[in-house]
């Protein structure tokens, strides 16, 4: 186009062009403008009613959820403390005709107590299983490290299973590879997992068997940390390939055995819940017919020297003889229970005297002399006065001799915020029900040792 064609063009459409301001382009379409403001108006409230009734529906939802999740809770511990209390009269009494038959000859009789123990330490291991895998759904799970020696621990396990493989002549072998064996770890945890694991080893191998377990340290790149690998393999009866899929489901079994050994199917459910919440892997391969093998890899932090040495030195032995003369307050309300405990006690030379709530207990320690009592063993859900409200009355007597007696909860409430609890509560220990002797004579030696000095 040439040039003065183009610039012609241009000046005809400037002098013809319509030109409008935002202020006359309102008042010509004045009506289009207010509808469209008003629907949008309206729109935008209708959003905002629709947001604050989901967030209301999600409030009420979340209340509903943390309203189940503590009924959930105190479900658990209820049922925990009613299962834990009949089941400790089933094992203490067995425990205790077990003692008084052990110079008799009655083999029959004492063969009976040994199978009846050993039913109830199955169903206690059910009802562990249960609430423990409840629990860890529910979210209330936490780590309770300490300090631990990776030694110790194969030891223990080594003799818990020992017998078991000697009677179903399964050949166990161990090899243990660790430098460094002092460790910080959820030792309960740590032993769960393997305890689950081994005792499946056994109970799937058939005589004549063999389990292998090897315990490796391998290196590990974060400064002050250690990564233990557990192998245990076994000649078992191996598990399929479409149930090797699903093995750490809960309440899975193998359908070829499921109706020929006792259990729930949550013990490898557990192992794995209980894998993941330490930070661990876990691998499992099997063949049909030929055997399984376990590999567990645990990361631990390693204590220092000092600090291991000095843990060395608080752990003691038991002692009967410091038990002589010494006097123990029993608050217990249930006699079954007191009974148990007062047996227990007074064979190992301690002189008791029992109250049934927290205020008698109190009233007793107000009431006679200081040194009446060397101990107090607490129960915790008692009429009246709980241990707890009763522990707290003790430590705020006047009298300080008498407010800093040792005191020790001895209850079915055996979950690990419950031990917090008591120690928060001004308790000097925890023993839970079912009670185990040996336990229990540990603590007591290790708290008048200390009251002592």
């Amino acid at each position: 186009m040439p040039s003065d064609m183009l610039t012609s063009a241009i000046a005809m459409y400037d002098s013809t062009a319509y030109k409008t301001t935002f202020y006359s382009f309102l008042k010509d379409h004045l009506v289009v403008v207010l509808v469209l403001g008003f629907s949008i108006i309206i729109l935008i409230l209708l959003l905002l009613q629709k947001a604050r009734r989901a967030e209301a529906s999600a409030k009420v939802a979340l209340k509903s959820a943390e309203d189940a999740s503590l009924a959930k809770t105190q479900f658990l511990h209820n049922v925990s403390h009613d299962i834990r209390t009949p089941m400790n009269a089933i094992l203490g009494y067995s425990e205790l005709m077990k003692n008084e038959l052990k110079d008799n000859d009655l083999p029959r009789v004492f063969e009976h107590l040994n199978k009846l123990q050993k039913a109830g330490n199955i169903l206690l291991s059910i009802i562990n299983n249960v609430l423990d895998m409840a629990r860890i759904e529910s979210g209330h799970m936490e780590l309770d490290e300490n300090y631990a020696n990776i030694e110790d621990i194969r030891q223990r396990l080594i003799e818990m299973f020992e017998d078991e493989a000697k009677k179903k002549n399964i050949h166990v072998r161990y090899t243990f590879n660790v430098e460094h064996k002092h460790v910080m770890a959820d030792v309960t945890k740590v032993e769960e997992i393997f305890v689950n694991i081994l005792s499946n080893a056994l109970k799937y191998t058939p005589s004549n068997g063999s389990v292998e377990v090897d315990v490796d340290e391998l290196s590990c790149d974060e400064p002050g940390y250690m990564i233990v690998r557990t192998s245990i393999m076994d000649t078992g009866i191996g598990m399929s390939q479409e149930y090797l899929e699903k093995i750490f489901e809960s309440f899975s079994r193998e359908r070829m055995t499921s109706s020929k050994i006792s259990g729930t199917g949550l013990g490898m459910a557990i192992v794995k819940k209980y894998v993941d919440l330490l930070g661990g892997t876990i691998d499992v391969k099997s063949v049909l017919g030929k055997g399984s093998t376990f590999i567990v890899t645990l990361k631990y932090k390693m204590a220092d020297e000092k600090y291991y040495l000095d843990k060395q030195e608080e752990n003691c032995e038991v002692d009967n003889a410091i038990f002589n003369g010494k006097h123990i307050l029993l608050a217990e309300d249930n006699d079954l229970n007191a009974e148990i405990a007062q047996t227990i006690l007074e064979s190992a030379g301690l002189f008791v005297d029992r109250v049934k709530n927290g205020i008698e207990c109190v009233n007793k320690v107000i009431e006679n002399p200081v040194g009446t009592y060397d101990v107090i063993l607490m129960d915790i859900q008692m009429p009246k006065m709980d241990g707890y409200k009763a522990t707290c009355e003790i430590r705020n007597l006047q009298d300080k001799a008498k407010a800093c007696i040792p005191i020790v909860a001895i209850t079915a409430n055996a979950f690990e915020e419950d031990k917090k609890k008591a120690i928060d509560a001004g308790m000097d220990g925890h023993i839970a029900k079912p009670i185990n002797i040996e336990d229990l004579f540990v603590v007591l030696t290790d708290i008048l040792n200390k009251h002592k000095s």
